[in-house]
């Protein structure tokens, strides 16, 4: 495969999977609206086309003037833009659809993709828009990757949990490094063991290729850190690379009532352990990036960035209400 077209590719996922196809030689088209500052604009291995990926006549457009070998689908959030993407692309050797590990229905440990059942998707749940929804509407455009290979499309799909790493416009995990960065003690919900399974970025952009390229049509790959760290020690991680001390002050529901916060005001929080198998993509010959070194990564472009996260979790002065309390104990 030479050629690649990127549905997206100008924001976080994509951005790095635009980087890791020039790094392995593709010539890479990338297909967006332009709402989004173009960091490719000024690169000339890298051409855009202008065009709602829901516009059925855009992408139809984009099908007949890139012709790729290969279709990356980073911004596909309805199963009709899934099911329009593998008709519009069948003659393509791979169509890899972004999908997510809130696909999946059932509480496994680990969640495996051959054997975790996956959501239900309702007719109204397929064209809402809200997160409500979001793991329905992802399972079901698994579902169409899978009636498109049936027909004998060589279509994919690749599911990460939480995403992580530079250029990450969520801020989710920035919200946990300004807290490092700020204070000398951190408030952990619960006990500090929760886990809720994340992925580095390149490794995700990484896996897409390698999907492509090796992964057979009608399968779905687990992405995610193969070690798995828990609440604590993401934020042990996070000092480290701070070269920082940090005092970790765990605390349950009755403590966290003293800020008026709940366990789940608090980002990348999850009650029950959130884990994929990433064994099926690993046999790909893909690996992940060692978690101190991935969190490097992120921290730096932390520090680079404006990005505070302050949209999540609670402010601190709840938390100092409940660190108050803490220390009577």
């Amino acid at each position: 495969m030479d050629d690649a077209l990127v549905i997206g590719g100008t924001r976080f996922i994509g951005r790095h999977l635009v980087e890791e196809l020039l790094e392995h030689g593709y010539d890479v088209t990338i297909l967006n609206r332009g709402t989004h500052e173009n960091p490719f604009a000024d690169d000339d291995r890298v051409d855009r086309v202008e065009g709602d990926r829901t516009n059925e006549a855009a992408l139809e457009a984009a099908a007949t003037t890139v012709d790729p070998d290969a279709v990356f689908d980073c911004v596909a959030y309805q199963p009709r833009d899934v099911r329009e993407a593998t008709r519009l692309f069948a003659d393509c050797e791979a169509y890899v659809y972004v999908s997510s590990g809130s696909a999946y229905g059932r509480e496994d440990i680990p969640k495996r993709e051959d054997e975790t059942p996956l959501e239900p998707c309702t007719p109204d749940q397929a064209t809402d828009d809200s997160m409500e929804s979001y793991g329905n509407r992802k399972a079901e455009g698994d579902r169409a990757v899978f009636a498109a290979a049936e027909q004998g499309v060589n279509a994919m799909s690749v599911r990460p949990p939480v995403v992580y790493g530079p250029h990450d416009y969520t801020e989710r995990l920035d919200w946990w490094i300004d807290r490092v960065n700020r204070f000398d003690r951190v408030v952990v919900p619960g006990d500090g063991t929760n886990v809720w399974h994340r992925a580095y970025v390149e490794d995700v952009a990484a896996a897409l290729r390698i999907v492509a390229e090796r992964g057979e049509p009608g399968e779905a790959y687990n992405v995610g850190d193969r070690r798995l760290v828990t609440l604590s020690e993401m934020v042990e991680l996070i000092a480290d690379q701070l070269a920082t001390d940090v005092d970790i002050v765990t605390a349950g529901p009755r403590e966290l009532a003293a800020g008026d916060i709940e366990l789940d005001d608090y980002v990348l929080y999850r009650d029950y352990p959130h884990v994929l198998s990433t064994a099926k993509l690993a046999a790909l010959g893909w690996e992940a990036t060692p978690p101190a070194e991935a969190m490097e990564r992120a921290v730096d472009a932390h520090l680079e960035s404006d990005r505070d996260g302050s949209e999540h979790g609670p402010d601190r002065e709840a938390e100092e209400r409940v660190l108050g309390i803490l220390d009577t104990f």
